[in-house]
């Protein structure tokens, strides 16, 4: 008997230990996280889908926190010049609907944030106001002409391609020469006897492009009001003066134009600047009524995101938007059909050869794609809100320009020959544009490995986007954590991953 027994116990222990086994690999499976992964490499992937969990003996485990959120996304894009428009409209159709699909199409980069001009800009033919007439105060003769061979219908075709829709926000460069001191398309102050006639062409504007069906979602006041080195079109504004003009001009004007629903972003220039701007735009109740954010762009520098003044300005009014509203590769002529190029640290920019000696450090050699991928993480792990890009579309010199100021853009073409090529910076700005949405939230990521960069945000749909940039040369495997299961993913070298967890409670 006391062996019979003792079989039976021998028997239990077995099936307890068998259960228990059974249940930890069922555990396990079911904490494996379900991903999918999208990447583009220095080794030829373009936005690729690769496969989810690997082996690895990883010690690097980056936890995403959905229960911390900051700010809310407000969307991602780029901007339509004249130059971008005349460019599209000498290209064949199927190569012109081929680029909007791309950069509009939900199978596309689906932007949702973009910008346009107002009046004419360096990325324009040539110099143009749509208020032509000197000493029109009434803006009578207010005209959008210029704007109708080219950028009108580029912006139709765009919305007719976007499933999801997109925001756009219009930029002066400058008031026509007539309401300036210096009587200059470069350069110069706003008279202020014309302070009243420059928020009535803001009005005018609206009410302009809505006639032609285009939606204006906001503006910035004035783009780089510190000027560009008095090189293309510009107006001077100091951070008092734009107060004032937004306080008791535009501001007042479009309430009382029945435009009082839209957005007003101030600023609009480099971010080593912010802190001034936003102490005197957000000094009081007052002062602050009509801003409802602060614009900026990253030409301070190739490589520093300048995270202490985001912060800053994002403390000073949490509860407005913080957008980048430009940003390019800039002083160069891309590269045709050369993706190494973009991963390689052989650009410069304006202050390779123009910033003073004591900020030339901020101005060395830098890869294109390092800088588009290192810099939006690092905005949206500081606050902002919102990313777009410059142009959308140039040639293979960097224009049309009319100043000859030569820059990159995610997609070149060769009118003459009817060729199209999407460069690595095309599906550096998909990886951020395409999986995170308007509404999304970021989310809190903990990353030990300060060799790479990452980010996430909760779409409106309940799925998270994670975003991680490998901008070495070694292998980065690592382990990305998500509430009580994880996956172990391998990252090579010059890689960008945006891996999405599916929808979630």
């Amino acid at each position: 008997m006391n062996n019979l027994k003792k079989i039976f116990q021998g028997l239990l222990v077995a099936i307890l230990i068998s259960t228990s086994m059974s249940c930890k690999e069922t555990k396990q499976e079911e904490e494996t996280l379900q991903v999918e992964i999208y990447e583009t490499s220095a080794a030829g992937n373009n936005l690729a889908k690769i496969e989810g969990a690997v082996e690895s003996n990883s010690d690097l485990v980056i936890t995403i926190d959905d229960s911390k959120t900051y700010q809310t996304i407000t969307g991602f894009g780029g901007a339509f010049t004249e130059s971008s428009a005349y460019l599209l409209n000498r290209l064949s159709k199927k190569n012109r609907d081929t680029i909007i699909d791309a950069y509009f199409g939900r199978e596309g980069a689906n932007y949702s944030l973009t910008r346009t001009h107002m009046n004419s800009c360096d990325f324009s033919l040539d110099q143009y106001s749509y208020s032509p007439v000197a000493d029109d105060v009434n803006l009578d003769h207010f005209t959008i002409e210029e704007d109708q061979p080219d950028l009108i219908p580029m912006i139709k075709d765009a919305m007719a391609a976007s499933g999801d829709g997109f925001k756009i926000f219009a930029s002066p460069w400058t008031a026509a020469p007539w309401m300036k001191d210096n009587n200059e398309w470069v350069g110069g102050k706003l008279l202020p006897k014309y302070y009243d006639t420059w928020a009535l062409f803001f009005s005018k504007y609206i009410e302009a492009y809505e006639a032609e069906g285009i939606p204006i979602w906001g503006f910035t006041v004035e783009n780089e009001p510190h000027g560009n080195g008095n090189n293309w079109e510009s107006m001077h504004f100091s951070p008092k003066e734009m107060t004032d003009f937004v306080q008791f001009h535009l501001g007042p004007k479009l309430e009382a134009d029945g435009h009082g629903d839209k957005f007003i972003l101030g600023y609009d220039q480099n971010r080593a600047g912010l802190k001034e701007w936003v102490d005197v735009m957000y000094e009081n109740e007052e002062t602050s009524k009509y801003f409802d954010g602060t614009a900026i762009h990253w030409y301070e520098s190739t490589y520093e995101v300048f995270p202490e003044e985001l912060q800053y300005a994002h403390n000073k009014a949490p509860e407005k938007f913080l957008i980048e509203t430009e940003g390019c590769v800039d002083s160069e002529v891309p590269a045709w059909k050369d993706d190494a190029w973009y991963w390689s640290k052989e650009a410069t920019d304006w202050g390779w050869d123009w910033a003073a000696e004591d900020e030339k450090y901020l101005h060395p050699k830098y890869a294109p794609v390092n800088r588009y991928a290192r810099d939006i993480i690092g905005c949206l792990n500081n606050w902002v809100d919102g990313w777009v890009d410059w142009n959308m579309v140039l040639d293979r010199q960097g224009g049309p320009n009319w100043f000859e100021n030569w820059c990159a853009a995610p997609v070149i073409v060769d009118p003459d020959a009817d060729e199209v090529y999407f460069t690595p910076l095309f599906y550096t700005m998909a990886h951020f544009s395409k999986f995170i949405r308007p509404g999304a939230q970021i989310v809190d990521v903990s990353n030990p490995d300060t060799d790479i960069v990452a980010t996430a945000a909760k779409n409106p749909d309940g799925s998270i986007a994670f975003v991680v940039f490998n901008e070495g040369m070694e292998e980065k495997d690592y382990v990305l954590r998500f509430r009580e299961s994880q996956v172990n993913i391998k990252l090579g070298p010059q890689s960008l991953q945006t891996v999405i967890i599916p929808t979630i409670n």
